[in-house]
């Protein structure tokens, strides 16, 4: 019998700084997402999209001073959706697929994975995602899901932010290269194991990719990839809404991915849930970056050449 990829849309806004990234989810499907995954041996369900109210129709808590978190009461009411929805999928034997909406939607899905077992976490993206609400900026909680879901911060007071499976010890970020300072140093002060795309120009993708593929499988059931397409250098994926210069190239995400689908058919930690984040339809061009998630997807799925 074939794997079961169940997808689940998640197309809220509230966590980024412009508008748009909820309609990310439709822009991936309308880039064949079920056809491509298809095409990797793959059986699809589709389950839809989570509601989730315009931003503009909501307040955003007051969220531009120091210490705040903008929409943190809808995005609570999001991720609790969304945590059960990936836990009863895995619970089903199948694997989660979210598609993202800005990436916030990750403490829901990670809250969902890591339920009922230990997991790690890889996390391609440009930036640290390592900011509480004490430490960021701007108070945009798309810079703040990894922190959440390790309890950091004030968000030890918000269970369900927490993911309960999730340490620190097997979390691994690659490919940063825009961090904000205070969040630079907690990450150095973190367990979270940390590669930029320095370390990725010296080192070379595959063996990076491989490093972190050992911290988030070591000791644990199964294993979480949150893919930002932001990762990606902004010449290959323009319609994302925080694009940072200097990122990895089409050839060398899909080889990070197809580094992700080797493993999960190797013995040991599974690839237990996976989300696509931070598409920006707005910002794109012809679909571009949508159909590049389509691409990236099936290829962590196994979708091979040959």
């Amino acid at each position: 019998m074939s794997p079961t990829v169940r997808i689940i849309g998640a197309p809220t806004d509230y966590g980024a700084n412009r508008r748009g990234v909820d309609m990310g989810p439709s822009a991936i499907r309308y880039g064949d997402l079920a056809e491509a995954v298809s095409d990797a041996g793959v059986d699809v369900s589709d389950v839809g999209d989570l509601f989730a109210a315009r931003a503009g129709e909501r307040a955003p808590d007051d969220g531009v001073a120091q210490g705040d978190a903008k929409y943190l009461s809808e995005i609570r009411e999001v991720s609790e959706r969304l945590a059960d929805e990936v836990a009863d999928c895995i619970e089903a034997g199948q694997t989660p697929l979210t598609l993202g909406g800005d990436h916030s939607i990750a403490i829901g899905t990670l809250a969902g994975s890591g339920r009922d077992a230990e997991i790690g976490a890889v996390w391609f993206d440009a930036h640290g995602d390592f900011n509480t609400p004490a430490t960021s900026p701007s108070g945009n909680v798309h810079g703040m899901p990894l922190a959440a879901a390790l309890g950091r911060g004030s968000f030890d007071d918000h269970p369900w932010a927490r993911s309960a499976g999730l340490s620190a010890e097997n979390v691994a970020l690659v490919g940063l290269r825009s961090v904000d300072e205070r969040e630079s140093e907690a990450l150095r002060d973190s367990a979270v194991s940390v590669y930029t795309m320095s370390d990725i120009d010296a080192r070379g993708l595959t063996r990076v990719v491989e490093d972190a593929l050992d911290i988030a499988t070591d000791g644990v059931e199964g294993f979480h990839v949150s893919l930002d397409l932001d990762w990606l250098d902004p010449s290959e994926a323009p319609g994302v809404g925080t694009p940072v210069r200097g990122g990895v190239s089409y050839r060398e995400a899909h080889a990070a991915m197809e580094r992700v689908a080797a493993r999960d058919a190797a013995d040991g930690a599974d690839l237990r849930s996976m989300e696509l984040v931070e598409v920006n339809p707005i910002l794109d061009q012809h679909n571009e970056t949508a159909e590049l998630a389509t691409e990236l997807a099936a290829s962590a799925l196994g979708k091979r050449i040959l």
